[in-house]
C-alpha cells in the first residue's frame, strides 16, 4: 500500500471514489452526494491543506483531508481539521485507516505549530470512532441529532487530539 497526496488535478479519481462512498455509507458523512457533486476539491494543495490517498494495488483504497482551521484566521492557527476520512469497506480491516491517519500526523508534525486536530465522527459509527481513539483523539462533545438523513437523525461526536 502507498499513501500518497492527491491534488485537485485528480479530482475527477477522487470525486468518483467520494461519490462511490457517499452513496454506499452515506449515514456515516456530513455531506450528501448532491452537496458533493459540483463542490471543488476540498484543499488547496498546501502544506497545511491537503489531500492523502491510499492506494493499494493500483486503486484507490481511502482518503483523508486536513486543512488548518485558522488559515486566515491568527487566533485558530494552533487548531487543524481531520475530515472526509472514508475508507472502501473491501479494505476496511487492513490498516489503511491507520496508514492514512500515521502520514497525516507525520505531514502535520513537520508544520511545527499545529497544537490540536479536531474531527468531527457519526456516533454510530463505532469502527471510525475506535480507529481515532486507537491515536490519542477524545470526545469533547456530542450533538444529538447533529444530522437528518433519509428521515432518520444521527448523533454526531467532537474529538480533539492534543499534539502539545
Amino acid at each position: 500500500m502507498e499513501v500518497k497526496e492527491i491534488y485537485a488535478q485528480d479530482s475527477a479519481a477522487y470525486k468518483a471514489f467520494l461519490l462511490k462512498g457517499l452513496v454506499e455509507d452515506g449515514a456515516n458523512f456530513r455531506i450528501s452526494p448532491d452537496d458533493e457533486k459540483d463542490a471543488p476539491f476540498p484543499t488547496l494543495g498546501t502544506p497545511d491543506s491537503f489531500t492523502l490517498g491510499a492506494f493499494a494495488d493500483q486503486r484507490l483504497a481511502g482518503i483523508v483531508s486536513f486543512g488548518r482551521e485558522g488559515r486566515d484566521r491568527e487566533k485558530l492557527r494552533h487548531k487543524g481539521l481531520l475530515f472526509r476520512m472514508y475508507v472502501h469497506p473491501q479494505f476496511r480491516g487492513k490498516g489503511v485507516g491507520r496508514a492514512l491517519i500515521e502520514a497525516l500526523l507525520a505531514r502535520v508534525a513537520m508544520l511545527g505549530d499545529v497544537e490540536q486536530i479536531n474531527l468531527t465522527v457519526v456516533a454510530s459509527n463505532p469502527a471510525a470512532k475506535k480507529l481515532y481513539e486507537q491515536f490519542g483523539f477524545v470526545s469533547f462533545a456530542v450533538e444529538k441529532n447533529a444530522l437528518k438523513w433519509k428521515g432518520q437523525y444521527y448523533t454526531e461526536e467532537q474529538m480533539v487530539l492534543f499534539l502539545k
